[in-house]
């Protein structure tokens, strides 16, 4: 049912509501692209960026780790960016391993640009994509990429609104390719990866790692022709053969082409196919590992959708059998089941290129010479580092956010070393212990000799002229006084009155009559 929302007509909540961008001001206060869009805060987003559950089984597939683990690898990574050379050279296994089990979110773009080699790949070409994102571009490519904006991820936040910061970074990365690889342009496949990266990292550093994965991860993939997407078509159906019998006879015996379902997974990194949690893991491990992680996961749905009889007898045909594979069971997309299946397959970079070779001869065979030779495939990160052997200021971690702090000046630093001088002789001075004199002494009061043990305490009657106090001859008869005492600027004691006998009184005052044990001040 429509209503009236912030003056504009809206429509029910679960729809998606766009606006042309040309009536949005360029200096209006609306911040996110889904406000911008007529989003606002009663629609939840999940901690990917998806609003209202457009990634389906991404809750129950993602695997929360707790913040002491999720900090102690972060910590590891830290360390590990920071010296990469060295740990992709003497300890690439321990990477592999790390990228196994998640890199960290905070780290994750960080990460992907130096698995990738795009880190290095910018370094070598300062200023490039600047050169590249100030030209016109390709008419032709540019209106392709206009109207594909708007389909990749319509239900993030980032890429929702059309004319949105997210469309228009997309929009750059897209158009520089072009202007990279002319001979290749543009291929639709390339928007979702790119919009993955962009998801992680900023434009230019996106636009790097979109170069590596096209030209070094999956060579040809993009290429006109898309031969080369063709030929791991071949190379997955032989490797299934290894893997699953079964599903290998199930689709050979209904003529069911590789090109008809894995073309999606395999362009698009499985970027459409797998719950966001899972597309992250996969993402981590082949940035790392190379296309045989790619092929590993669609081994691993085509096993577990026809691995078994139970299965097959569910799909008798050519168009039951497609449906089943564009409808995957949730389970087998779980990010904890598919990590451990991807792992337990037995297909490695070597077997991959065996097949490469095998399925290249056939095709030459059948189809003569392929139209677009692509570069060599890497098999890797370290394979990709190792081709071209980084310098070391290429490695170094560039701050995004740089704060220009003024140097002190000489004349602050003295004021600041006397200042610690005199906290520190005031210290001193608070440490000492310094003997007060006593406000309410007596007139009696008399202090006793070093030497000798304490005279007992005077005797205080009713009348202050009798007040008897024995003080040895040795004793001088100065006793330190205060301005505000009147007793003793009246008249001195008598020293000569015999001793008298202790009263209450006298008990009562004894903390008053002494110096030393005085704890009213």
């Amino acid at each position: 049912m429509a209503k009236i929302e912030n003056g504009r007509q809206s429509v029910d909540t679960r729809s998606i509501r766009t606006i042309s961008s040309s009536h949005i001001d360029d200096e209006s206060s609306l911040g996110s692209d889904s406000e911008i869009n007529g989003f606002t805060s009663d629609r939840q987003t999940d901690k990917y960026g998806f609003i209202g559950g457009a990634q389906q089984h991404t809750e129950e597939s993602a695997q929360d780790l707790p913040p002491q683990v999720l900090r102690q690898r972060e910590v590891k990574w830290l360390d590990m960016l920071s010296h990469w050379d060295k740990w992709m050279i003497k300890r690439f296994n321990k990477v592999r391993l790390r990228c196994q089990k998640g890199i960290p979110p905070a780290l994750r773009g960080r990460a992907w640009l130096y698995l990738s080699g795009g880190k290095v790949k910018k370094e070598q070409n300062q200023g490039k994509f600047q050169e590249l994102d100030s030209q016109p571009g390709d008419p032709k490519w540019v209106d392709v990429i206009e109207k594909d904006l708007h389909r990749q991820f319509p239900f993030h936040e980032m890429f929702v609104s059309r004319g949105g910061h997210g469309q228009q970074d997309l929009f750059r990365v897209l158009k520089a390719y072009t202007l990279y690889r002319p001979e290749e342009g543009y291929c639709q496949a390339q928007a979702p990866i790119a919009a993955v990266l962009l998801m992680h990292m900023p434009a230019e550093d996106a636009f790097w790692g979109l170069v590596q994965i096209c030209e070094k991860y999956l060579p040809g993939y993009y290429s006109p022709g898309l031969e080369a997407i063709q030929l791991d078509g071949e190379i997955l159906f032989a490797l299934l053969r290894r893997v699953s019998p079964l599903a290998f006879r199930h689709l050979e015996k209904h003529k069911i082409d590789p090109i008809l379902y894995m073309t999606e997974w395999f362009m698009c990194a499985f970027s459409r196919t797998l719950p966001w949690a899972s597309v992250l893991r996969v993402w981590d491990m082949f940035l790392c590992d190379g296309v045989k992680i790619i092929f590993r996961v669609g081994l691993v749905l085509l096993k577990c959708m026809l691995g078994t009889r139970e299965k097959l007898k569910a799909c008798q045909g050519q168009y039951e059998t497609m449906e089943l594979l564009r409808a995957i069971e949730a389970r087998y997309m779980q990010e904890g089941f598919l990590v451990r299946e991807i792992l337990e397959v037995p297909v490695t970079a070597r077997d991959v290129e065996r097949e490469h070779h095998t399925q290249l001869k056939r095709w030459k065979k059948n189809r003569g010479e392929l139209n677009f030779k692509s570069p060599p495939r890497m098999h890797g990160a370290r394979i990709i580092m190792l081709a071209e052997p980084p310098r070391r200021q290429d490695l170094q971690q560039n701050p995004t956010i740089v704060l220009e702090v003024p140097q002190p000046t000489p004349q602050l630093k003295k004021g600041k070393e006397e200042k610690k001088s005199k906290k520190k002789k005031s210290m001193k001075k608070s440490q000492q212990v310094v003997e007060i004199l006593n406000p309410y002494s007596l007139p009696t009061d008399v202090p006793p000799p070093p030497s000798e043990p304490p005279a007992p305490p005077p005797v205080i009657s009713e009348t202050p002229q009798t007040v008897p106090q024995t003080v040895p001859q040795t004793v001088p008869q100065t006793v330190p006084q205060t301005e505000t005492d009147p007793l003793h600027q009246q008249q001195a004691p008598p020293t000569d009155l015999p001793p008298a006998k202790e009263s209450p009184l006298q008990r009562s005052t004894q903390s008053l009559s002494s110096t030393e044990q005085d704890t009213y001040l």
